[in-house]
């Protein structure tokens, strides 16, 4: 599943992707990240994939097309987590889904990241 969050704002926007991601989640990171662009050219991302189990066959070609749709227009992606594959995702999503992407270990600290470069 993929919920956004309370603290998006603006040209910054968040979500909690937990248990297993199907297809139809997508819709709720690509209209929260359209939306975030209709104020802005380009948008950062919050990733917290702390309750994230794993994402079913269906979904990996909206995850692709998300990318691929996006990856020029995210300029910063924050990836939140507790495991180390989630941080060496974080590398991955520099080239396939935004300018910059990062990994923390603490929400407020991703938020921090994302907000100073959205100024």
């Amino acid at each position: 599943m993929i919920t956004k969050l309370d603290r998006s704002s603006g040209r910054v926007v968040g979500f909690t992707v937990s248990g297993d991601v199907a297809k139809a989640d997508y819709d709720v990171l690509n209209q929260g990240v359209e939306s975030a662009l209709s104020e802005s050219d380009t948008v950062s991302v919050l990733l917290d994939l702390t309750g994230f189990h794993w994402e079913k066959v269906e979904a990996w070609g909206a995850d692709l097309a998300f990318g691929h749709t996006y990856r020029k227009r995210i300029d910063r992606m924050a990836i939140v987590g507790d495991k180390k594959w989630e941080e060496h995702l974080a590398h991955l999503a520099k080239p396939f889904y935004a300018e910059d992407s990062a990994f923390f270990a603490d929400a407020d600290d991703a938020w921090a990241w994302l907000e100073r470069g959205a100024q």
